[in-house]
Parts: C-alpha cells; sequence; structure tokens
C-alpha cells in the first residue's frame, strides 16, 4: 500500500485534532454560556480551530518526508509542534488584540492575567502532552496506515 502515502499521512495528523477540537468547543460553550463567564473565547477559538488540524496534518507530512534523513521518532518530531504553534499563536493574538503582553504577566481577552512562570509550566506541560500524543495516537496511525 505504497499508494499515495503524503496524504496517508495528512490524514493520520488531522485525525487527532479533528476529534479533540469539537470536544474543547463544547466545553468552552458550556463555559461561557452555563457560568456565564464574560470572556469573548470564541474570538480567540475560531483560528485555532481552523488552523491547528491542518497545521498538524502537515506536520505528519513532514515527518514522513524528513523520516529517511533525520530518524526523529514521532514523538520527538511532535514534541517540536508547540516550539512553532506558540510563537505564532502568540503574534496572532497579539494582532487580533486577545493578548497584552505586560512586565511580568500576559492578559488575556483584558481580563485574565497570567503570569509568565505559569505559561511557562503551560508550556513545558503541553510539550509532553504532545509528545505523548504524537508517539502512541499519531504513531498508531502512522503504522495502521502503512507510512511508519
Amino acid at each position: 500500500m505504497n499508494n499515495h502515502p503524503y496524504l496517508r499521512a495528512y490524514l493520520a495528523g488531522v485525525f487527532v485534532t479533528t476529534l479533540i477540537l469539537p470536544l474543547m468547543l463544547t466545553a468552552f460553550i458550556v463555559v461561557r454560556l452555563v457560568f456565564q463567564l464574560p470572556v469573548p473565547i470564541e474570538r480567540g477559538l475560531i483560528f485555532p480551530m481552523a488552523l491547528v488540524p491542518a497545521v498538524w496534518g502537515l506536520w505528519n507530512v513532514l515527518w514522513l518526508a524528513s523520516h529517511a534523513r533525520t530518524h526523529f521518532n514521532v514523538g520527538v518530531h511532535g514534541a517540536l509542534l508547540p516550539f512553532l504553534l506558540l510563537p505564532c499563536g502568540a503574534v496572532a493574538a497579539r494582532c487580533l488584540g486577545v493578548l497584552q503582553l505586560g512586565a511580568t504577566s500576559a492578559t488575556w481577552f483584558q481580563s485574565v492575567p497570567l503570569p509568565y512562570a505559569l505559561i511557562a509550566a503551560g508550556f513545558c506541560f503541553g510539550v509532553a502532552a504532545y509528545y505523548l500524543v504524537w508517539k502512541y495516537v499519531v504513531g498508531f496511525l502512522n503504522r495502521e496506515l502503512g507510512i511508519a
């Protein structure tokens, strides 16, 4: 089954986010409407929901294309993705007026301040989570589709 390996790699990468993002959207809607949180979270959700699945799919295609030369484990390759997504997301959030950077904290939606130490800890947790999801879920899908 060597037909269209890049298409299969793209679909394996898109699979995880296609399942998780609607669940996250449901949780955000419940928080916004049921708990009456006055934060306009939909402004910060639409862009990632449109972009992240495509980025995951393209990142898996890049792994497939470069695996013969780099020999990176799919988990390590996936753990590198937050280092691309965080700066791009921060720039987009700044441009859309969702994020303001201060001396000691970043303020989201002009009402939720987060200290940089908490952001750094969350980023480390995210890198670990990406590693595990890419190693076990995307790696499994790559093996099932015959591209790993």
